[in-house]
């Protein structure tokens, strides 16, 4: 088995595994509920780049975590003590700031499915990911605050014997292109975790030079060569809709993402279709572009924009970082053109490369959220791949100098 495996769990569409890959890791495999996010996943991290090298035993489709312990705990307990990392994030929903936080939501238990997967397991280090309210606690029926679940799962681990360390991180410090605030667990098993934040912040600098990039990126940068202005076409993959096509190159940025897709200009991106707005939708978008500030968030207490019936809209700006992407396309406003973000512009906040399809519908909406993972849904959950090769990056060089057993205090 490699000295640099790992296993996804709570994977989404692969976000992780990506930047995991870029670093030099090997996939053992992944888990996933969502039969939409599987389908991107796999096309790209199994089926194009054999990234995965997947255990026969478990068949290479969508999973329940809960149903993989259950069902296949036996193998599960073979491995222990084989596999270097285990990463993951359970659902946030329930967790979000941004969302309805909700004490009860039943995703929320899925941190306890974290911890039985690390039990049996036992991997030699591992990442936690999720949202800032992870680390706030809910309040009872006094108002009075309760403990954070980070508390409670570091107590968990540290049973386990890991040591843990954890943090919060603004994303758009390193080379992504939105402030996304993102709270990062890391523990080892019977070693040191103190140097892993020192070295992901101490090295993002030179990792950036070498990809030609800076340590801040802006929407324009990212995006700026995606306008529906350069033209459309029929969408490949959805009929009666159309999509956006290359434009010139205009960052060093775009050049990363688009890397390997040469002679692209004037063809369709994968996954840039561009949504059909109404003509009231549009007024409202053409509305906000001309009067609403950039990167305020405007809701329908403003009273800025007639029947604006959205709990939040933000117009972009393109000189600077993006809100946080979500699941939800229409929260956004394009910094120039009276429309929402196509899926690829989204991705592309995200540091998804263009060369990562996406697969399943392109949205969803009403009733059928709680049940489908489309294609908007499945980047607005995920990693950014650009951060999570980073902390491939940060984890090998703990690795390979020994800092997780040593008493050293300085890289």
């Amino acid at each position: 088995m490699s000295q640099f495996s790992y296993i996804d769990i709570f994977a989404g569409c692969g976000g992780l595994s990506l930047g995991l890959h870029n670093a030099g890791w090997k996939g053992l495999f992944a888990i996933e509920k969502s039969k939409d996010a599987f389908e991107t996943l796999k096309y790209n991290l199994i089926d194009t780049t054999q990234h995965f090298g997947w255990n026969e035993w478990l068949p290479q489709t969508e999973h329940d975590i809960n149903e993989v312990i259950s069902k296949y705990r036996s193998e599960l307990e073979k491995l222990a003590g084989t596999v270097t990392l285990v990463v993951g994030g359970p659902p946030c929903q329930g967790f979000s700031m941004a969302g309805q936080r909700k004490k009860n939501d039943i995703r929320n238990t899925l941190s306890d499915s974290y911890i039985e997967f690390i039990s049996i397991v036992k991997p030699k280090f591992l990442v936690f990911e999720n949202v800032q309210g992870f680390t706030i606690g809910f309040k009872d029926e006094n108002e009075k605050k309760g403990v954070p679940y980070s508390v409670i799962l570091k107590e968990k681990l540290e049973k386990l014997g890991y040591s843990v360390e954890g943090k919060m991180i603004d994303i758009s410090e390193f080379g992504v292109p939105q402030t996304r605030k993102r709270y990062i667990m890391v523990g080892v098993l019977q070693g040191k975790t103190e140097m892993f934040f020192d070295i992901l912040y101490k090295r993002k600098k030179d990792f950036l030079k070498k990809k030609g990039l800076n340590e801040k990126v802006s929407v324009g940068e990212a995006i700026g060569d995606l306008l529906k202005e350069n033209g459309t076409l029929p969408t490949p993959d959805f009929k009666n809709y159309v999509s956006g096509v290359y434009g010139e190159i205009q960052s060093n940025y775009q050049k990363l993402m688009r890397k390997g897709l040469d002679n692209m200009e004037g063809c369709v991106a994968d996954s840039h279709r561009f949504a059909k707005h109404s003509e009231e939708t549009k007024r409202m978008n053409e509305e906000m572009l001309q009067k609403c500030p950039k990167l305020k968030r405007v809701t329908p207490k403003d009273n800025l924009i007639k029947n604006l019936r959205k709990r939040g809209v933000t117009v972009l700006d393109e000189s600077k970082a993006a809100p946080t992407v979500t699941a939800h396309p229409d929260d956004f406003v394009h910094y120039c053109e009276p429309r929402i973000l196509t899926v690829r512009e989204s991705a592309r906040i995200q540091s998804f490369p263009d060369s990562f399809q996406f697969k399943g519908k392109y949205t969803t909406g009403g009733q059928l959220r709680k049940i489908e993972v489309p294609r908007c849904t499945q980047v607005g959950n995920a990693v950014p791949p650009l951060f999570a090769e980073q902390i491939g990056n940060a984890l090998m060089e703990m690795m390979k100098n020994g800092i997780t057993e040593s008493e050293k205090s300085t890289i």
